[in-house]
């Protein structure tokens, strides 16, 4: 939608500008902040050590992505973090025998592996023009 909109020209000479509007920027922007709102349903808020180390590493990548700064490098390390992690901590189908169990983990890894998507896609077409990476790109 956004790639296929035309931009609209004005008859009238303006005061010209540094940068160009773009639909596309700000559904990219979006984007990534609709991705961390949902990363934000996977987090696991336990006092243990192992949930601390693993919140306080997964925040960290999605802060980075949500205002644009590496993004895809932080997007790609997190891609194969939560890989690791969802198939490690979310294997539902050991669960044969409490259905209960099976359709929470299966649940579980499934959104992960939206969320996972989500990152593959920041991976490949950037963080957009409103993020960090693009204003240090301009200076």
């Amino acid at each position: 939608m956004a790639e296929n909109r035309k931009e609209i020209q004005s008859l009238f000479p303006g005061v010209p500008t540094l940068e160009k509007k773009s639909y596309k920027n700000f559904m990219q922007l979006a984007g990534r902040v609709l991705l961390v709102i949902m990363f934000l349903n996977i987090v696991r808020y336990d006092l243990a050590a192992r949930s601390i180390v693993r919140n306080l590493i997964e925040g960290l990548c999605m802060l980075f992505i949500a205002v644009g700064y590496r993004t895809k490098l932080f997007a790609l390390v997190l891609v194969f973090y939560l890989i690791y992690v969802n198939f490690t901590q979310n294997q539902f189908w050991i669960f044969r025998h409490s259905r209960l169990s099976f359709n929470h983990m299966q649940r579980e890894f499934f959104q992960t592996m939206s969320v996972i998507g989500g990152l593959l896609f920041i991976v490949a077409y950037g963080p957009g023009g409103v993020s960090l990476d693009e204003r240090k790109k301009r200076l």
